[in-house]
């Protein structure tokens, strides 16, 4: 089920979550929305996950007089839930979503998918498994796939599916030494770690996920339009909205170009290569 509404040109970003409220900060700007697990065609979210996540990618921070802005604010969102109000989801929903999001590429000129969420298993995870090959697709037809590294760390072999992919663009939590509220619970050094079970470097880069501010679900009137929210979630949307910025500027890069020159403009942290691929996210060298 979907809905279409912003018809204004520029970068689509995709968000696979638990949705989206048709915040203040962003509202004007949903370009379209699918549920996969409820089938309803109103734009909403149960659980608060995907709107912060949207905010931080690309709100405007209208409610703040800017204060609490996104990445790219000139961007239009598209948000594909597939998660529900626990923040569960099937395989079969996420993969309903990487169908709508193929359907519409072009319709809605979607050229960044942000997945902030993850399933992990002890025993190590294989890349050649439906849902990575799902996602995959996306990545196939020319969008630029974000994943969250997960927050399963700090042993080797931690990060999360789809997050394992050799293919997408895995970010881990570039302060996860800060301790903090993640998944219900106090944890730090929490950011998944590398190498996959295939040997591959993951994850690809960091960026900060320690308490964001972003958009909040706002249930009642005397809902904050803000909450704080930490993990690898929230670090991906910050290299998501940074991705829509230098597609805005050089619509012509492909996904690979975008890779290669997230890879050449990262700065090196003082931290393993298995916590931090490239490095930290540098929105300065990135945008040169």
């Amino acid at each position: 089920m979907s809905e279409t509404r912003y018809t204004g040109r520029g970068i689509g970003l995709a968000v696979m979550d638990t949705g989206a409220y048709p915040h203040l900060d962003f509202r004007d700007r949903i370009a379209g929305f699918y549920d996969a697990v409820r089938g309803k065609q109103a734009c909403y979210d149960d659980n608060g996950h995907g709107t912060h996540i949207a905010g931080i990618a690309l709100g405007d921070g209208r409610s703040s007089d800017g204060k609490c802005a996104g990445m790219a604010p000139g961007a239009h969102l598209i948000a594909v839930k597939v998660l529900d109000w626990r923040g569960s989801g099937t395989v079969d929903q996420v993969l309903a979503g990487v169908e709508y999001l193929l359907n519409k590429q072009q319709e809605l000129r979607i050229r960044v998918v942000n997945i902030s969420m993850g399933a992990f298993d002890e025993e190590g995870m294989d890349e050649d498994t439906t849902l990575v090959r799902g996602v995959e697709r996306l990545w196939d037809a020319g969008m630029v796939v974000l994943a969250a590294a997960g927050n399963n760390g700090p042993r080797p072999q931690t990060i999360a599916t789809p997050g394992i992919s050799r293919k997408l663009i895995t970010v881990g939590c570039s302060d996860d030494d800060k301790e903090t509220q993640v998944d219900g619970g106090r944890m730090r050094n929490y950011s998944g770690r590398g190498p996959t079970k295939a040997c591959i470097c993951k994850p690809d880069l960091v960026a900060p996920g320690c308490e964001i501010i972003s958009c909040n679900r706002m249930v009642r009137p005397s809902d904050s339009p803000y909450t704080v929210k930490s993990g690898t979630s929230m670090s991906t949307p910050m290299v998501a909205g940074a991705v829509a910025c230098l597609l805005e500027k050089y619509p012509y890069l492909t996904n690979a170009q975008v890779k290669l020159w997230l890879r050449d403009s990262c700065v090196r942290l003082e931290m393993p290569d298995s916590k931090q691929g490239w490095g930290l996210l540098c929105m300065e060298k990135l945008m040169r």
